[in-house]
């Protein structure tokens, strides 16, 4: 089955938010206190790659949000 991208994640406590943009590519917003950061990622070893598949199939591991959702967060705090 191939993967549309990109697709939107977030953790449940709302202080980590995912756009993956493929198999091998995406970005964070994470809040450290109030302060939110945004990092790019590229997976290249296999936790990396493991932790990209748990964003994309494990609902328990992280929950599917909207573009819109992901870009308020960029928008809003960056």
């Amino acid at each position: 089955m191939s993967e549309r991208f990109p697709q939107y994640r977030k953790y449940s406590n709302n202080r980590n938010f995912f756009k993956i943009s493929s198999a091998a590519d995406f970005e964070e917003i994470s809040f450290i206190g109030s302060r939110p950061i945004l990092r790019q990622h590229h997976a290249t070893i296999l936790p990396d790659r493991n932790f990209i598949r748990d964003l994309l199939h494990d609902p328990a591991f992280a929950e599917t949000i909207t573009e819109e959702e992901y870009n308020k967060q960029l928008n809003t705090n960056l």
